[in-house]
C-alpha cells in the first residue's frame, strides 16, 4: 500500500465518520414532513447559502466539465464559472429567493410541483412535474458518480469502481433517511469548506508545477486552438473569449441559467429562515460559486499542458475528457492527492443528498399523495418518503455501475439531457409564477411539452446519429444537448408570455389571493403620540 492509498484511505474514514455523526445528531429535526424535507423552514444564511453551491457543484464539474471545456476553450472557460457565479448564484439569489420563500409558506407548497399544483390549482400540473423531475433527475444522479472513477483509479490500484459506487451510496443514504434536509445542510456546510479548501489548493499546485502564472500561460499561448470555422489559431487558448465565443456563450446559459429552473436547487430558497437570511445568502453563495466554479475551470483551461501525459488523437485526449484532469493530478503530493479525492467525495455525497431528497419527497408528496383521494398520514407518508429515498439511491447507482462497465451511449445521452429538460420544462412557469398574476396554467403545460419535448428530440437525434448537416437551422438547435437544453429554456421565457395572454380564461381563480403574501399589512402599537 503506497504513501496517497494510505493518505487518502485515513482522510476517508474521518470524512465518513463525520457525515454519519451529522445525521445521527440531526435527526430530532426529522420528526415530521415539514422537518424532514424542509428542516422546517429554519435553515441560517451559511447552511443555506453552501447547501445552494454544494449542490450546484459536483464531480461532474470537477472532473467532466472543467476537463471537456478546459480543452475546448483553454482558459476562457473561466467564464463559464463566472457565469455561474453571478448568474446562477447571484442573480438567482436577488430574483428567486425571497419571493420563492414567501410564496411557497403562503400557499403551503412544500417542493416545485407542489407550487405548480397551488399556484395554478391543478393536481394534473402537479403530477406531470413530479413525473418529470422524478425521471431526468435519475439519470442526473447516476452521472455524480462517474467523476469518480478515474481518481479512484489513480489513488486505490486494484479497488473495483463498483465499490466505490455502492460504499458513497450507502453512507449519503444513511445520513439522509436520518437527519432529513437539516442533516444534508449541515454536512453541505463541512463538504463545501472541503471543496474550498481543496479547489484553492490544487490549482496553486498545477501553477506551480508548471513555473508560476505566467510561465503557463506562455506555454499554453504556444499551442494552436481550432476555431468553430476550423481554422488554427496560435494563442487562441489563452484568448479573452477563445476559439468558440458561441459554444461558450451556450455552455455560459446552460449551466448558469439552468439553476433557476432545477427543483432541488430552487428547493434550497423554499427552507431559508428570514429575509436576513436571504441577504446574507446572497452574498455568501456567490462568494462559494467564485472560488468553487470559477476555480474548477480556471484549473481545467490548462489541460492542454498536459498533452503528451494524456495522449492526443484527432484533437481529443485519448481517454477521453474525463482523463484530463486526473492527468493533471498525478504529479501532486500524496497528501494533497488525498485532499482531492475526499474533494471530489464531497462534491459528488452533496449533490447526491440533495437529489435523493428532492426526487423522493416529490414522488411520494405530489405523485402518489397527488392520485389520492385522502391525505396520507403523517408517519406513513414519511416512510414513503424514505423508501424512496432508498430506491432512488439504488437505481442510480445501478445505472452508474452499468454504465461504467458497459459504456452504454443510452445512459450517457440521457445524462446530457436531464439539466436542459428539466430547466427547460420549469424555469418560465416557475419565475413568471412568481412574478405575474396573469400566467395561465396552458402557458405552464405549454412549457412543459416544449421543454421535455426539445430534449427527447435531442437525445433521439443523438442516439439514432441523425445526419442534421443539410439544415442550417436543425443542425445548430440540436448540434449537442448544450445547444438544444439552453435553446429549451430561453424559449420557455418566450413562450409562457404568450401563451398567457393568448389564454386568459384559464387564468387561475387563486391568482390574487397568491400574490397577497408580498403586500402583507402589519400593525404595530404605538407607545407615545404627540399628534400634529
Amino acid at each position: 500500500m503506497n504513501t496517497t492509498m494510505i493518505i487518502s484511505s485515513v482522510l476517508i474514514v474521518i470524512f465518513f465518520a463525520i457525515m454519519i455523526t451529522i445525521g445521527f445528531r440531526s435527526k430530532k429535526h426529522a420528526t415530521d414532513v415539514n422537518g424532514f424535507v424542509l428542516g422546517s423552514r429554519s435553515v441560517g444564511p451559511w447552511l443555506s447559502a453552501f447547501a445552494f453551491g454544494t449542490s450546484y457543484f459536483s464531480a461532474v464539474i470537477f472532473v467532466g466539465y472543467a476537463g471537456q471545456f478546459g480543452w475546448l476553450f483553454g482558459t476562457a472557460s473561466t467564464w463559464i464559472g463566472l457565469g455561474n457565479a453571478f448568474i446562477g448564484s447571484l442573480l438567482a439569489w436577488a430574483v428567486l429567493g425571497r419571493r420563492t420563500r414567501v410564496m411557497t409558506q403562503h400557499i403551503n407548497s412544500k417542493t416545485m410541483p407542489d407550487f405548480f399544483g397551488n399556484r395554478f390549482e391543478s393536481n394534473g400540473l402537479k403530477i406531470a412535474a413530479s413525473a418529470i423531475t422524478f425521471i431526468f433527475l435519475i439519470p442526473y444522479t447516476a452521472s455524480l458518480y462517474n467523476g469518480l472513477s478515474r481518481l479512484f483509479a489513480m489513488a486505490f490500484n486494484g479497488i473495483d469502481y463498483s465499490v466505490c459506487v455502492i460504499i458513497m451510496a450507502v453512507l449519503t443514504g444513511i445520513y439522509v433517511i436520518v437527519g432529513g434536509y437539516m442533516a444534508t445542510a449541515l454536512n453541505d456546510f463541512i463538504q463545501g469548506i472541503i471543496m474550498l479548501i481543496g479547489i484553492s489548493a490544487v490549482i496553486l499546485a498545477v501553477i506551480k508545477a508548471n513555473g508560476g502564472l505566467v510561465a503557463a500561460y506562455m506555454g499554453l499561448s504556444a499551442i494552436p486552438a481550432k476555431t468553430a470555422s476550423g481554422e488554427m489559431w496560435a494563442g487562441g487558448f489563452s484568448s479573452f473569449l477563445g476559439p468558440q465565443p458561441l459554444f461558450l456563450l451556450m455552455v455560459v446559459i446552460l449551466t448558469s441559467l439552468g439553476t433557476w429552473g432545477l427543483p432541488q436547487m430552487v428547493g434550497k430558497f423554499y427552507a431559508i429562515k428570514n429575509e436576513d437570511s436571504i441577504k446574507k445568502g446572497t452574498i455568501i453563495s456567490t462568494f462559494f460559486a467564485i472560488v468553487v466554479a470559477g476555480g474548477c475551470y480556471f484549473l481545467g483551461g490548462f489541460g492542454h499542458l498536459y498533452e503528451t501525459v494524456v495522449g492526443v488523437e484527432e484533437g481529443k485526449p485519448v481517454g477521453g475528457f474525463d482523463a484530463i484532469i486526473p492527468a493533471m493530478l498525478k504529479t501532486l503530493p500524496a497528501a494533497l492527492i488525498g485532499l482531492v479525492i475526499v474533494l471530489v467525495l464531497s462534491a459528488s455525497m452533496s449533490t447526491l443528498s440533495s437529489l435523493v431528497l428532492t426526487s423522493s419527497s416529490t414522488i411520494t408528496l405530489d405523485f402518489i399523495n397527488g392520485l389520492k383521494k385522502k391525505p396520507a398520514e403523517e408517519k406513513k407518508t414519511m416512510l414513503t418518503i424514505r423508501s424512496f429515498i432508498v430506491v432512488f439511491i439504488v437505481i442510480s447507482a445501478a445505472i452508474a455501475i452499468f454504465q461504467a462497465k458497459s459504456n452504454n451511449l443510452y445512459i450517457a445521452q440521457m445524462m446530457g439531457v436531464s439539466w436542459g429538460a428539466l430547466a427547460g420544462a420549469f424555469l418560465a412557469p416557475f419565475l413568471y409564477g412568481l412574478y405575474w398574476k396573469k400566467t395561465t396554467k396552458a402557458a405552464v403545460v405549454c412549457s412543459f411539452i416544449y421543454g421535455v419535448g426539445l430534449e427527447l428530440i435531442q437525445l433521439y437525434i443523438n442516439l439514432a446519429h441523425v445526419d442534421l448537416s443539410g439544415n442550417v437551422f436543425l443542425n445548430f438547435v440540436f448540434r449537442n444537448s448544450l445547444y438544444s437544453g439552453s435553446l429549451a429554456m430561453l424559449g420557455g421565457l418566450i413562450i409562457v408570455p404568450i401563451v398567457s395572454l393568448l389564454t386568459q380564461k384559464t387564468v387561475p381563480a387563486n391568482a390574487d389571493k397568491c400574490f397577497e403574501c408580498y403586500n402583507a399589512t402589519k400593525t404595530v402599537d404605538v407607545t407615545d403620540s404627540l399628534g400634529k
